[in-house]
């Protein structure tokens, strides 16, 4: 009997561990990610996860249309835009 309840604690424990080391980082993550692609505004420099640099041009319901450095004009899924460049001064 005693076997097993040690066993049942190792594996609670185990739980525990992968929770707060692989799973609430990527709730985390994931929550700024879609913070950041919700207060997306016109004229904010970005980098899309294809690598398209650019800055945006007009935001639709579910899409961004991103002008490149040589003036043409791209639309993507909101989704697709990876991160905001912060411009130094």
């Amino acid at each position: 009997m005693q076997g097993g309840l040690g066993s049942i604690i190792m594996l609670v424990l185990m739980f525990v561990l992968f929770y707060f080391l692989l799973i609430r980082p990527q709730q985390k993550r994931q929550k700024a990610v879609s913070q950041m692609q919700s207060e997306l505004a016109k004229g904010d420099k970005v980098i899309t996860i294809g690598g398209l640099h650019g800055f945006i041009d007009a935001i639709e319901e579910g899409k961004v249309i991103i002008k490149c450095g040589d003036g043409s004009r791209l639309t993507y899924d909101r989704n697709a835009i990876r991160e905001i460049v912060k411009t130094e001064v």
